[in-house]
């Protein structure tokens, strides 16, 4: 996967279908993982999946997709704060962020792709 520092490490993270990775920039723990070749529903199954790991605004999720997912943004956008980045290769890095007193009352649970 590229985009990923040198000491990347490989995590298990329940749910998930892609591989996840994390490391420390800055005093951030960043989760990383690359859907940019599943089709639906796998983008969201795994964001939500590395968004239970954001439990305070020390972490972040990046997310490295094909596009920017509409479906995902339109059901947590207003839950986590998110940087979306358009990558040379035509794919789309988000950045999500823990909003306190907001992210933790995001329902992470239903991972259905209506969009």
């Amino acid at each position: 996967m590229e985009l990923l520092p040198p000491d990347a490490e490989k995590i298990e993270v329940p749910g998930a279908t892609v591989d996840f990775y994390t490391y420390t920039k800055d005093g951030i723990t960043y989760y990383q993982f690359d859907t940019s070749r599943c089709g639906p529903p796998e983008p969201m199954v795994n964001a939500m999946s590395g968004l239970k790991l954001l439990d305070g605004p020390d972490k972040k999720l990046v997310m490295i997709n094909h596009k920017k997912p509409m479906g995902l943004l339109d059901k947590i956008g207003e839950k986590y704060e998110i940087e979306t980045e358009n990558l040379e290769d035509g794919r789309v890095k988000l950045t999500f962020g823990y909003k306190e007193g907001v992210s933790a009352s995001a329902d992470l649970s239903d991972t259905a792709c209506h969009g």
